[in-house]
């Protein structure tokens, strides 16, 4: 038998798989015969280590444990604590009780946390010499960002304050009894709705304190537009960030850092600039503060620098004028003199530390893990007393727990282990290719099948990133490994405006995307036929939200694929602008302006201006409740494959936002369909079909 009509035969019986009603037991035979192979199944199997919260002294490390819960459909989360002297590690709360937000308190005598009792939102603390817990409060709202005061009497927190809105009509009220419809919403908000949050609760957020002892929380600031992420200068004195001035909603992204006196709740701005500045710090003498931001130049993406100014918001110095990398989740060490920060670099995630002089030095390079579908950056930290705790990343795997103390790392956690050694996953490859259209260096990386051979014959899936401001890397991706096994070579790419290589190498794009992005795409599937990794007539293309919008438009641009599948897809500008969650930013920043002004502009940035050209069978899919990239996006394109005759499918997400494989069934799902609808439309011969169905 030729390794061409091998490989047929496995995606046409996957393909019937996908289809056939007697699924479940198909699959069950699947992975009987192949008990290593990296199955739908095994997607439930998957843990990875998140937040990890080093105490002050440096000698515990508390950390979640996230799985899947196979019965509740969802991520679960277990807290443990490694005891860095003894190396012992253990389950923190042994009750099941879902827990979020730790922080140790400046003595690492309690913790604090948020949780729910009977469907509320509760704040509690922990004595840590007893295990004892105490609800500090019962809250109707969601609590973010809660914090300790520098002497651990208060508590600080941010909560929505909702208000009841316009009305118009004295509705009269319904009779006892009566079942009237339900009363009209009047909406006068620009963004009255967001992704993965629903129509939004009329209101503001704002800070909150209450001390640690219990007792009464009272809301500290006031005010239509709020104030959220509360840190501490002192024990008298809050940071905050918000955005207080008149129709805050134009201007989507600014934001100004706030200091709160909260013997007399006046509100202070310490920063006035045009630009986001947020993610306030203070030193921990409290004489500087750090935080994140930049001028605001209109641009689709710009890097976030570090700044540092002195308590009372003056002398202020941006530390990373020189590092063409943008800077997020930044944290102060023992001293006053050096900031953590964590840092994209060229496919890579690292942990790094940043002196008041500006100078740069890389403590971790291996930060990441915790994107369990695609193959984003991401990652936790924690540091205290010189030791610094991260989320590993590894090709092969989610996040384990490293800590990094005088010097040497050490990996505490083996959360994988058992799959590991009963499963083959895919190795991946990384290579670098000279784009078509300039010759830039364009990063890749390729997962190989475990039965792989440069010899031609292989099918190959394109999966491209989203943001399109985003980051792949050599990090565990379930889907990616999911094609690989099903005899798919599966390459990623971060073309021209992914993040992680300069400023200027992401602006490439701004006010054209898609352009020459498509072009680096083309270059690297071009490279693999060349070296024989895969075979000409067996390519396909897949991609979500700004991927799928990349998918969209090479369809429409070329024909060389013989499926499509574009995921939550932005296909027309216009309604992108006007009825996205995020439509301000993009008719400010994307696009620079809006559609009415340059009807022509947004036409030709928009995949459904090529859809004419299309004859690639093509599924489209999306959520339901998608406010991002809304299901009638998606719809329109689907309908205007049909009008032509293409081969098309749409398939939706019931309750699904944005984040399609959000739950794990969904992402199974996703996955599943994608590998269904390429099974159906590869290169097969008549004997393999019948020999498959057999």
């Amino acid at each position: 038998m030729n390794k061409n009509k091998r490989h047929a035969r496995v995606n046409i019986a996957l393909y019937l798989l996908a289809s056939l009603a007697s699924s479940t037991l198909i699959a069950e035979e699947v992975a009987t015969s192949n008990p290593r192979k990296f199955t739908s199944q095994k997607v439930f199997e998957l843990e990875y280590a998140a937040s990890p919260r080093v105490s002050p002294d440096g000698n515990k490390v508390i950390y979640s444990r996230r799985y899947m819960d196979k019965y509740k459909d969802s991520v679960a989360n277990t807290v443990w604590m490694l005891n860095l002297r003894t190396g012992k590690d253990r389950p923190l709360f042994s009750n099941g009780e879902s827990v979020n937000s730790i922080q140790w308190s400046p003595k690492g005598d309690k913790i604090l946390y948020t949780s729910s009792a009977e469907g509320k939102p509760t704040l509690n603390v922990r004595f840590m010499d007893t295990g004892d817990s105490f609800t500090l409060a019962k809250l109707e709202q969601n609590i973010r960002s809660p914090r300790w005061s520098p002497d651990g009497k208060v508590i600080a927190f941010s909560m929505l304050v909702p208000n009841k809105g316009e009305s118009f009509a004295d509705t009269p009220k319904s009779p006892k009894g009566a079942q009237w419809a339900e009363p009209v919403n009047v909406i006068d908000d620009l963004v009255f709705r967001f992704d993965g949050q629903g129509y939004l609760k009329k209101g503001a957020e704002h800070i909150f304190t209450i001390g640690a002892d219990g007792g009464t929380h009272r809301q500290i600031t006031e005010g239509e537009n709020g104030f959220n992420s509360p840190e501490w200068l002192n024990n008298t004195t809050l940071l905050a960030s918000g955005n207080d001035v008149e129709s805050p909603e134009l201007d989507p992204i600014e934001s100004e850092i706030y200091r709160i006196d909260l013997t007399n709740k006046e509100t202070t701005p310490l920063t006035q600039r045009d630009g986001p500045d947020h993610s306030a710090k203070a030193s921990p003498n409290g004489k500087l503060i750090a935080f994140l931001g930049y001028d605001d130049k209109l641009k689709a993406y710009q890097q976030t620098d570090l700044y540092v100014m002195s308590a009372d918001g003056r002398q202020v110095k941006n530390l990373t004028a020189d590092f063409d990398k943008s800077i997020n989740d930044i944290s102060w060490g023992d001293r006053n003199d050096a900031v953590y920060a964590r840092v994209d670099v060229e496919g890579q995630t690292h942990i790094v530390s940043i002196n008041t002089s500006g100078s740069v030095k890389t403590l971790a390079k291996d930060v990441g893990g915790m994107s369990l579908g695609r193959p984003y950056s991401s990652g936790n930290y924690s540091a205290a007393k010189g030791v610094l705790a991260y989320t590993q990343a590894d090709v092969s795997k989610p996040a384990d727990l490293a800590v990094i103390k005088s010097g040497s790392v050490k990996t505490w956690t083996a959360l994988n282990d058992d799959l590991l050694g009963q499963t083959d996953f895919a190795q991946v490859e990384e290579f670098t290719v000279k784009s078509s259209h300039d010759g830039r260096d364009i990063e890749a990386w390729v997962a190989l099948p475990n039965d792989f051979k440069a010899d031609g014959s292989f099918p190959m899936i394109l999966e491209i990133h989203g943001g399109p401001f985003a980051m792949y890397g050599p990090f565990f991706a379930a889907e990616i490994q999911r094609y690989a096994a099903e005899g798919y070579v599966t390459v990623y790419v971060n073309p021209r405006g992914s993040t992680g290589y300069g400023e200027e190498f992401a602006q490439l794009i701004d006010k054209a995307y898609p352009s020459f992005d498509h072009d680096d795409l083309m270059t690297v599937v071009d490279d693999l036929v060349a070296r024989k990794y895969v075979s000409k007539d067996r390519l396909f293309i897949t991609g979500g939200s700004g991927g799928g919008v990349l998918t969209a438009w090479a369809i429409g641009k070329t024909d060389r694929f013989k499926a499509a599948a574009t995921i939550k897809p932005v296909i027309n500008w216009t309604t992108m602008a006007l009825a996205a969650d995020i439509s301000k930013f993009v008719s400010r920043h994307w696009m620079g302006m809006q559609p009415w002004e340059n009807p022509e502009f947004y036409w030709k940035q928009s995949p459904i201006s090529l859809v004419g050209n299309v004859t690639t069978p093509t599924m489209v899919m999306v959520g339901e409740e998608d406010w991002r990239t809304p299901a009638w996006e998606a719809e329109q394109y689907y309908t205007a494959l049909k009008v032509q005759g293409i081969d098309a499918v749409l398939v939706r997400i019931p309750g699904a936002s944005h984040s399609i494989a959000s739950r794990p069934s969904r992402l199974i799902a996703k996955v599943d369909n994608i590998l269904g609808w390429f099974a159906k439309h590869d290169e097969l011969e008549t004997e393999d079909i019948d020999h498959a169905a057999q």
